[in-house]
Formats: C-alpha cells, structure tokens, sequence
C-alpha cells in the first residue's frame, strides 16, 4: 500500500491529530517503532504512514524540518504573519524590528500586516504610508488590513496560499479578527491559549488550523516586549537587516557603527537605508556613535 502524506495539525501531550492531503481528513496518529521511541513530533511535521481505519493513521516516517519555532513550537512554517496597528495599540518600529530579526534568523519569510485601517484618518494614512515605504524598501511584503470590514483579507489569503503560517505581533492589534477571517473559525486567539493551556509550566498544545487550499494558521501568543539578542548574537543582528546586506563595506567585519568605509552608514546618510531602522540596529547592539545627528539630522 503506497504511504499517504500528512501533516501533524495537532499536538497536545499524548493526542497527535494528522492532516491527511489525499482525502483534506484528520486522523488520531499513531507513532510507529522507533518514531515513537526516539523522535519528538512537533506540529507542522510533514509525515508519511498509513490509513489502518476510520480514525487512525499510523505515522512510519517524519519528513526532515526546514526549521522549527520555540514559540508556539511549530515547524515547517513558511511565513509569519506580523499583524501591527498605527493606533489602538500605538505603532512601535523598535519592537517590529526585534521580531524581523528573530523570524529571519529562524529562516521564516515574514509578510507585516497593518490591521484597523478604518480607525486612520487621512493624516494617519499618510504617516502609515511612510511606514509601509521604509519596510517595502527594506525588502519585506507589506498588507494594509482591515478586519472589521474584510478589507485585504483576500489578498492576505493568497498570499500565503498553500503554505504553514503563524499569527505574531504585539497584544491588542486584532490577531484573532484576522485569524477569524482567514479560517472562518470564530476562535478567539486567547481562547485557544487557554484551551491549550498555555502559560503553564507543563507541555503546551499546540494547534495548526487548516483554511483554502492546503494552507494552515497558527497562533503565536501576543508579545508585550521581545528582545532580539535573546536568540541572535550580538554580532550577527547585522546579518538580519535585510537592507544592510546590499552594501559591501571596506571591512569585513564592518559592524557600521564607527569603522571607515562603511557603506550601510554612508546609504543611511544618503537617504537610501531607513534612520528609524538604522537607530533600531544601534539600539539593538547597544551602541552609541556621535554623528548619528548628522547621518539623521530629522528624525
């Protein structure tokens, strides 16, 4: 009998639910031999194994990881979604920053989502735009959202089409709204993380919702703060500014802070790399250089 592909949506303690692709049903799975003795089983683990009946896939083989998040512990995941607000809850570029650099540095595509567009008034919208240029010119994918009214939910469903995704960002800017939207479960995302028993010291569920054709959601909990460095070396967030790495510097090991020749500060002066950016590296690494007010002479 051929194996069918699965995909481990569901994962709480001893429960394992599978995704089966042929047939779009769940199974209980069921570790087989020495999958069950020497392999941990996160969801978002592609498997292969047996349909034995009705409710139960027996798992025979687990497909190598691309990568693997601590938190919610998923693999496999293709793209985070990172919902932000300009207001209700303020916009804060620092903290955003801290989440691009963890996210690229655990090989996940980030797209940034700017829910509650409705609440802007035109003023608003103009500075939203600034925001939304600085983070398209750094490279990244940039939605503008409104989940009350569905406005670019559709675009945001396509865009991460046939792939494993994770909601991320800040408490308060409409994850579970969005969530909603995307999956048509009317699932808060508090509520999952208390069904999950999340914030225990015990082993944490976790659960992948599946939505359109072939695609699967999850949740990440809301962040009130998130230091970079906690997972990226001091020395290695340079590596994590997309933007940074269209420069060749004079030196190597440029840390663009004070060495000569270094063009990351030399496009920052020329308007080419964002200040707001530039300072959130600075800040980052904790350094101070004393002709930052020349390079940003406006912000």
């Amino acid at each position: 009998m051929d194996k069918k592909k699965g995909l481990i949506i569901d994962r709480q303690a001893q429960m394992i639910g599978v995704y089966v692709f042929d047939n779009r049903k769940t199974y209980r799975g069921i570790p087989r031999g020495k999958i069950k003795k020497k392999t941990k089983i996160y969801a978002g683990d592609y498997v292969y194994g047996e349909i034995v009946d009705s409710e139960t896939f027996v798992i025979e083989e687990i497909q190598e990881r691309k990568n693997v998040l601590i938190r919610p512990p998923i693999a496999n995941v293709d793209v985070v979604i990172i919902v932000e607000t300009l207001r209700e809850p303020d916009f804060n570029n620092f903290f955003l920053d801290n989440l691009l650099v963890v996210y690229e540095r655990v090989n996940v595509e980030p797209v940034i989502v700017f829910n509650k567009i409705d609440l802007l008034s035109e003023e608003e919208k103009k500075q939203l735009k600034m925001w939304t240029d600085i983070y398209k010119n750094a490279g990244y994918q940039v939605l503008w959202v409104s989940a009350k009214y569905d406005e670019g939910v559709e675009k945001l469903k396509e865009f991460v089409k046939g792939q494993i995704c994770i909601l991320a960002g800040p408490s308060g800017v409409g994850k579970s709204s969005i969530l909603s939207k995307l999956t048509g479960v009317n699932l808060k995302i508090g509520e999952i993380s208390e069904k999950l028993g999340r914030g225990k010291h015990t082993t944490t569920g976790v659960k992948l919702i599946p939505f359109g054709e072939n695609s699967f959601i999850g949740d990440a909990p809301g962040f009130s703060r998130v230091n970079a460095l906690e997972f990226v070396r001091k020395d290695e967030i340079k590596n994590y500014f997309r933007e940074f790495l269209n420069y060749r510097c004079k030196y190597p090991d440029c840390t663009h802070t004070k060495e000569p020749g270094c063009k990351v500060k030399e496009a920052v002066k020329n308007g080419e790399v964002s200040c707001f950016r530039y300072k959130s590296y600075l800040k980052m690494i904790k350094a101070y250089i004393e002709d930052l007010k020349q390079l940003c002479p406006e912000d």
